[in-house]
């Protein structure tokens, strides 16, 4: 892919609670960021690692560890850091969560940022209506702008499968997460807003531990490597619309079961960033959404699709294996913010992470013939609804999830 693109040109803004601005897989990515958090220390300042960690799955350089550090899927891109507060310092309710996310999708927007990354998420049913709508007018905005807003859709399918927020709305792309075998996750959430789905699962990416290396999972992952994907496609063809560059991506994603049409838990299919900037196809017309109206306006309430007893879709996968990292490491796990648990992956073993662009996304790549155009299906372009937002939520407060940070997704 890199032949064809890194994804030079392009900013990605990344919304999260701070950033580690010196690990050495990132020195020169970030561009002068902004804090909306209100928390003292700045852009720079953080809780934990989960910015770092979705700015190295888009960004990373590998120049960490003698060059030997861990690569993101688009390293040409700029990230554009956007820090919030989600939870993992001083108190904060659904209503500063999600006016900070506009803020920061606002300024994103101004600063010329072309994809906007949230791997963030509140349940829905815990959020305001009004402050809800406001959020969906920032995005409706964004969206009107030429800008891709892409977020996580949360991981609590065992737990309820609440609709989130901003995952849930409306001119957002909801992004799901499949293993290396190419099923669904248990965790990842469903519904008719999840439009595609990428690896989370034993994910390695830069963070803040002692070892700055960490093998992660989560929505947020996936959701990031799907804004790297959009930000490869782009960089290429600069004059496509947001539109035009997801659809590309959603023609071009290896099908739930084998089959030509979408399913709540893996939307379209599982992203293709090889098969998209090599065979991309039509990329239809510029001013309509790929999206169907009905997947703007997932409810609130918990969705039956999210059953344990649902058999999980899976997406082709290529008969060989990724190679195995770090193999017989045991060290000592982490918390993560929102993407699972995190582990640490120790100095001595850093040599042995595969690129995310190389390895990782071999499991949504479908083996065809040499020179055989893939099998895509043209997706009904359908006008998504600019204002949509879903109904009000119902009286019900689920339990706080037993991390700290239940925000980020």
């Amino acid at each position: 892919m890199w032949k064809v693109s890194t994804g030079q040109g392009i900013t990605v803004a990344v919304v999260d609670g701070g950033f580690r601005l010196d690990h050495p897989d990132l020195v020169g990515q970030f561009l002068p960021g902004k804090d909306f958090s209100g928390i003292p220390g700045g852009v720079g300042s953080f809780k934990n690692g989960h910015g770092t960690e979705m700015s190295s799955l888009i960004a990373g350089t590998g120049k960490g560890v003698g060059g030997t550090g861990a690569y993101g899927l688009a390293p040409g891109v700029k990230i554009l850091p956007l820090k919030i507060n989600n939870g993992t310092a001083g108190s904060v309710v659904s209503a500063d969560f999600l006016d900070q996310i506009g803020q920061a999708v606002n300024y994103a927007v101004d600063q010329g940022a072309k994809v906007v990354n949230i791997s963030q998420g509140i349940a829905a049913v815990t959020a305001s209506p009004d402050d809800v709508a406001k959020l969906d007018r920032v995005l409706a905005s964004a969206r009107s702008k030429g800008v891709l807003v892409v977020s996580s859709v949360g991981n609590e399918a065992k737990a309820g499968n609440l609709v989130s927020y901003p995952g849930g709305l409306p001119n957002v792309v909801g992004v799901g997460a499949i293993d290396r075998q190419g099923t669904v996750t248990d965790e990842s959430e469903t519904g008719p807003h999840v439009a595609l789905v990428a690896p989370g699962a034993e994910i390695l990416a830069a963070c803040t531990s002692e070892t700055e290396y960490c093998k992660s999972h989560g929505t947020s992952d996936a959701a990031a490597l799907v804004s790297a994907s959009a930000a490869l496609i782009w960089s290429v063809h600069k004059d496509w619309t947001a539109n035009q560059v997801l659809r590309v991506l959603i023609n071009t994603a290896s099908r739930p079961n084998g089959g030509t049409v979408r399913t709540d838990d893996a939307g379209w299919g599982a992203v293709r960033p090889r098969i998209a900037l090599t065979d991309p196809g039509d990329p239809g017309p510029a001013n309509v959404s790929p999206l169907p109206a009905d997947a703007a306006t997932p409810s609130a309430a918990p969705s039956s699709s999210g059953s344990p007893s649902a058999a999980a879709s899976v997406v082709p996968v290529p008969v060989e294996s990724p190679t195995e990292v770090a193999a017989g490491a045991q060290p000592k796990a982490e918390k993560s913010a929102g993407s699972g648990s995190t582990v640490p992956i120790v100095a001595g073993v850093v040599a042995g992470l595969v690129l995310v662009a190389g390895v990782v996304f071999a499991v949504v790549r479908r083996r065809r013939k040499p020179g055989a155009r893939p099998e895509v299906t043209q997706v009904p372009p359908q006008q998504q609804p600019m204002g949509a937002v879903p109904p009000p939520p119902p009286s019900y407060q689920p339990p706080v999830p037993p991390e700290d940070n239940p925000y980020a997704r």
